[in-house]
């Protein structure tokens, strides 16, 4: 079971955020085998200064047979910035893409929500089950986003939008819970697989991570709030970490 809600954070921030992040947990719980995912004690709840107002991060992780981290963030800088990040990092025993869904906000607005699953090289499609799942959802938003340099990581699914109204703000969330909902039942339906295939998952595990670590965005905020070090160590320790 997931651990008891505390809505300070989540309660505070724009209504699509709040609604997203109970909609993720909502759906793992609903699927998979949840159990506490340890993170370093000192950075499941972080406060700091950002250009005069403070910011607040509150990490939840989770595991699973599965998945070896599940990672939910929230994160608000007073007024100005609202945040949810959310990856799920697959074992290297199961052949999995890589999900992850963010939206970015403030004062009222949303300015970006993506969502993707990232096929994981040497394999560059997608499994069949996803493209049957994916392909039919409605592709109507009016703001598409450009994908970052960095971004040859996601797949051809990948939406990436500044959402307008709260209609697209609706149409988002359910295709982000479309994307949930196909990948969580295909994990619990997959088996393992071989060592070998084993080490070419973990070396494009650590591809996606090594790209995403490349997002100078996140780590701008993280810089201007903490320094350098501390950013490098969070985002390679609880954003972008792979396993060894």
């Amino acid at each position: 079971m997931l651990e008891a809600s505390t809505p300070s954070l989540r309660e505070q921030q724009h209504s699509l955020i709040r609604q997203l992040a109970n909609r993720i947990e909502a759906i793992w719980e609903q699927y998979l085998d949840l159990e506490p995912y340890q993170l370093p004690a000192e950075l499941g709840y972080v406060e700091g200064r950002l250009e005069g107002e403070k910011l607040i991060i509150e990490n939840r992780c989770y595991q699973t047979p599965q998945f070896r981290k599940l990672h939910l963030e929230l994160a608000k800088v007073g007024q100005s910035l609202d945040i949810l990040h959310c990856v799920m990092f697959p074992r290297v025993n199961y052949a999995l893409p890589m999900f992850g869904t963010d939206l970015v906000g403030g004062r009222g607005q949303i300015s970006a929500a993506i969502v993707d699953l990232s096929p994981i090289y040497p394999k560059p499609d997608l499994p069949r089950d996803y493209h049957r799942a994916l392909s039919s959802l409605p592709n109507s938003f009016s703001q598409p986003r450009d994908i970052p340099n960095w971004g040859d990581i996601f797949s051809q699914f990948c939406l990436f939008i500044r959402p307008m109204g709260e209609a697209e703000e609706a149409t988002f969330l359910n295709h982000v819970d479309a994307y949930l909902r196909v990948h969580c039942q295909y994990a619990i339906a997959l088996t393992p697989v071989s060592t070998e295939e084993q080490i070419q998952i973990q070396a494009a595990q650590r591809y996606y991570c090594t790209q995403q670590q490349q997002n100078d965005k996140t780590r701008r905020v993280l810089e201007k709030a903490f320094g350098k070090d501390w950013a490098n160590y969070y985002m390679t320790t609880v954003l972008f970490d792979y396993a060894e």
